[in-house]
């Protein structure tokens, strides 16, 4: 990548209300997530919730995810999207997106923002890793679903359930946003890295 291309790249992911992030998303896009567990690809329609894929497909092109952790992932659902770097992550913490209608379920394999109420979507993303859709009447809109890979999705750390990254409901992810990988990487060690999320042409 170019040093010009970087730079504006960097100075997005520092101004949520860059021009960058106005980009709109295409009908359909893949992201090829690489972990420590192997990778998986996840299908975004953007037709099933617009504001989150457009979201979601410009913080992948961004880098946002790249050198993360799953920080979060249970027999029910796997959790990332807290920045590595906490300079980025303490930026994006409240930087949300208005919500879109519940327009598909959170079945297996589906994918959809995190959120703690109305209009509270940030940078956060869980996969179901079982059948949700009790969630949809709480207004979880998912934008697409794993297509491949969903044997690596299932075998991610669980490990520390809820206590690596839990709580943001409660408002227990403080130390997420505030030290980063260096705080997971010491307290939880055998969670899994999220290496690098790419747009698929």
């Amino acid at each position: 990548m170019r040093p010009a291309a970087i730079a504006l790249l960097l100075a997005a992911l520092h101004d949520p209300s860059a021009p960058f992030w106005n980009e709109r998303a295409p009908s359909v896009y893949r992201v090829r997530i690489q972990t420590t567990a192997g990778a998986f690809t996840l299908e975004a329609h953007r037709d099933w919730a617009p504001k989150g894929a457009d979201r979601f497909y410009n913080l992948v092109r961004a880098g946002f995810y790249d050198d993360s952790r799953v920080y979060r992932a249970t027999s029910r659902f796997v959790q990332f999207g807290i920045a590595g770097q906490p300079e980025i992550a303490k930026i994006w913490r409240n930087a949300a997106i208005p919500d879109d209608p519940v327009r598909q379920s959170n079945t297996r394999g589906r994918f959809a923002f995190a959120m703690t109420g109305p209009d509270t979507r940030t940078t956060q993303i869980y996969i179901c890793k079982v059948d949700m859709s009790a969630q949809d009447k709480d207004g979880f809109a998912p934008l697409g679903e794993v297509v491949q890979g969903m044997d690596v999705v299932d075998r991610l750390y669980e490990g520390y359930a809820e206590t690596s990254g839990g709580g943001m409901r409660a408002g227990r992810q403080a130390r997420l946003f505030e030290e980063g990988n260096a705080y997971l990487d010491q307290a939880f060690p055998k969670l899994d890295r999220l290496q690098s999320a790419t747009l698929i042409r």
